[in-house]
């Protein structure tokens, strides 16, 4: 995330301080080589944290330097020295004129206010909410989540439901009522015997008379009978997941809640877990005739057995689905949510390679040739999976819940709200509690229920202390400031019971932005994290404007550096390849496309003689052979003529023996093409607009070397060589 600029390297003075001016030593490499690496082991038993370099008189320790060198080279900083040689001398060399550059670039941003751009901050308290998540959960209990998950995802679920549906901020009296309807729902599926599908759908058609009662029905649709398909992990809500896992096969749950209403589940299938398979199958419809499919369904088994034809074959000759049986029967690479919840609970328990029984469903027989599945991954492979999952997931709910109720003792957090204490009323004491939200209350109505309410703050506000989180206070101005934050639509609800009910929801928030909020003091790792993310994004933006943005909107300086740079530049220097056009031929492409439409003697006689008139132009070559063409030629498009410009080594056009002026012919596979080199011009020199980006580049490199020096002159940088020539890795 730190944008180190490269630069020169600086000269070292006599005082052992460097300087940005160029190096006139004349030591032997080899010779300076032998004396660093002495002097680092002399001193390599004795180090400090000594200054390495100063920054507008203000130190760079060797530590924090070592910490960004040794990351920018792979290694860390409790790793063994090695061997000092002559190669990682120069690495440590440019590394310290590069953070120099780095430090006086991000001393003179901080000091001009580029961190205080309001871009920036967006761009940064993004990352900072991100990266600061996983400091604001519980992490066992996140593992204990995690775990649990795993050991879930070792099976897939198949299973029916039947669905009371109630709103999150439902009235307490509503709440009862449906509860005690979904007992009923249960025990007319458990003790009076009743068909689960069929009382699903009663209840699907009743919940949408009620609907169509209110305007919002769903019109004359099939109802719906409670089948959910497979599942595993994830796919379901939380506390729907966990009630379904935790049922035998065959059981039915009693009534779960969830933010859709309550649930009577009931599990038909357990099976190992696999995600994604593919299959072969067979299928035989027994609509018609149940007998004869029955017989047929068995005859294609003892087919498959007796291992003459193969499945495929078997399945071509026998299965009733047309989409499938002309491809042997195969249904390649399906999830579990694609295949038929009876596929899935027998291929669970199947290996590659084998048939199943003939099986009966709702739809017919079925035979299945298992080809692959997957399987499940083990949990280290897992746990990103499962970390992003869990970020959107109400399970992860559990282990902020924790992690607040850590906090809460942690910041001995005093919630006057749930305080008491005594109070004298006449003669006696009374308990009550230190705090109320009566105040909040009064100030509230419906409208709050539509997001239509306004928190009127008046001229003294409320200042009732409701919570305390060590040295901060929060009053019912705060807690009313919240709740005009938070409304809900809610189709109708109390308006009390909703204050109580934000209550707790905002003392959780509360604490949890303290925690966020002390997130840097309290975890050195953290605020060295978002100090670096700092600088980065506040080192990108001073560049923009002061290179990358000042090199494309100076024109002028452009201009001025081209011309004080070009002159400069040698054809024959390879360096300087690309600000050179090379030997460039003007030619016109003539193309036929057909033969029967000109004779190609015909046309090269002609492109001869306008060569030898100097009338070789896209539209007079065009006019003369368009009156050329035969009475055969049918071809959409049989002449076309292009202008155009060839370079030397970047075109393959031309053939190494065709770099002069003439006519050259090239025949394709009905037509054939002529080339007319009109004019060949030695190698030149590129204009700024013709090598703009290359130019632009180097200007770009002038600006930062420009603005390096006088960054030197004015924080007065200064390396402590000596301290370098100490320095071993």
């Amino acid at each position: 995330m730190t944008p180190l600029m490269k630069g020169k390297m600086p000269h070292v003075a006599e005082s052992g301080v460097r300087s940005p001016r160029h190096d006139k030593r004349t030591t032997s490499p080899l010779w300076a080589l032998a004396i660093v690496c002495l002097l680092a082991a002399q001193t390599a038993f004795a180090q400090t944290d000594s200054v390495v370099m100063e920054i507008g008189g203000k130190p760079v320790y060797k530590s924090e330097f070592m910490r960004e060198f040794l990351r920018s080279i792979g290694k860390k900083p409790g790793d063994a020295p090695t061997a000092c040689t002559y190669e990682k001398r120069q690495a440590l060399e440019e590394y310290v004129q590069t953070y120099a550059n780095y430090r006086a670039k991000l001393a003179d941003a901080f000091a001009k206010r580029y961190d205080k751009n309001r871009r920036l901050q967006r761009e940064f308290k993004g990352y900072r909410a991100e990266l600061a998540a996983p400091y604001l959960i519980d992490s066992a209990t996140l593992q204990r989540l995690m775990a649990e998950a795993y050991e879930r995802n070792h099976y897939v679920l198949s299973a029916s439901h039947i669905l009371v549906p109630l709103g999150e901020n439902a009235m307490p009296a509503d709440t009862l009522a449906a509860y005690n309807h979904a007992l009923e729902l249960r025990k007319r599926v458990t003790q009076g015997g009743e068909d689960f599908a069929e009382v699903a759908k009663e209840e699907w058609i009743r919940n949408n008379k009620l609907d169509d009662d209110l305007g919002n029905g769903t019109g004359d649709r099939e109802p719906n009978d409670g089948t959910l398909g497979s599942f595993t992990v994830f796919d379901m809500v939380y506390p729907f997941e966990s009630a379904a896992y935790a049922l035998q096969v065959g059981q039915v749950s009693k009534p779960v809640r969830t933010r859709y209403g309550y649930h009577i589940i009931k599990l038909h299938g357990k099976t190992p877990y696999f995600n994604v398979a593919t299959v072969q199958h067979i299928w035989i419809s027994d609509e018609q005739n149940k007998e004869y499919a029955k017989g047929k369904v068995q005859e294609a088994y003892r087919q498959i057995l007796s291992d003459t034809i193969g499945f495929a074959v078997v399945a071509r000759n026998y299965s009733d689905d047309r989409s499938t049986s002309f491809n042997g029967g195969l249904i390649p690479n399906s999830n579990i949510h694609q295949l038929p919840p009876e596929y899935v609970d027998r291929l669970g328990r199947m290996k590659a390679g084998e048939v199943s029984e003939p099986f009966h469903t709702a739809y017919g027989w079925h035979i299945l040739y298992l080809v692959k599945k997957d399987a499940l991954p083990p949990m280290e492979e897992m746990e990103p999976y499962y970390r992003q999952k869990m970020a959107h997931d109400n399970r992860n709910d559990q282990s902020t819940k924790v992690f607040v109720e850590q906090c809460k003792r942690r910041y001995h957090v005093v919630d006057n709200v749930n305080t008491t204490h005594k109070v004298k009323v006449g003669k006696t004491y009374k308990t009550m509690p230190v705090a109320t939200l009566d105040a909040a209350k009064s100030m509230l109505n419906d409208s709050v229920f539509r997001k239509r309410w306004r928190y009127r703050v008046p001229q003294n506000p409320d200042s009732t202390v409701l919570l305390v989180i060590k040295e901060n206070q929060y009053t019912v101005h705060d807690f009313l400031k919240y709740l005009e934050q938070n409304q809900e639509l809610i189709r109708k609800y109390d308006v009390s019971l909703w204050v109580d009910g934000k209550y707790p929801e905002w003392v959780d928030r509360m604490v949890l932005d303290y925690a966020d909020s002390h997130l840097e003091s309290e975890h050195p790792e953290f605020a060295a994290l978002m100090s670096e993310y700092l600088n980065g994004l506040t080192i990108f933006s001073y560049n923009h404007v002061n290179v990358w943005d000042k090199a494309q909107t100076d024109s002028v300086g452009l201009l001025q550096f081209y011309q004080e740079n070009s002159s400069r530049r040698s054809y024959d220097n390879p360096a300087d390849s690309s600000y050179f056009w090379n030997e460039r031929a003007s030619l016109v492409m003539v193309t036929v496309a057909d033969s029967l439409c000109i004779a190609p003697s015909k046309v090269e006689k002609q492109l001869n003689k306008a060569l030898k008139k100097g009338e070789v132009d896209e539209a007079s070559i065009g006019n003369k052979l368009s009156g050329m063409l035969s009475k055969e030629c049918s071809a959409a498009k049989p002449v076309e003529v292009l202008q155009t410009t060839a370079e030397k080594g970047h075109q393959m056009l031309l053939r190494s023996d065709e770099w002069h002026q003439g006519v050259y012919a090239r025949s394709g596979v009905r037509g054939y093409t002529f080339y007319i080199v009109t004019k060949v011009q030695e190698p030149t020199l590129k204009s700024l607009s013709e090598a703009k980006g290359f130019y632009m580049n180097d200007y770009q490199n002038f600006l930062d070397e420009q603005l390096i020096k006088s960054l030197w002159e004015t924080y007065q940088v200064k390396i402590h060589q000596n301290v370098v020539d100490e320095i071993t890795y």
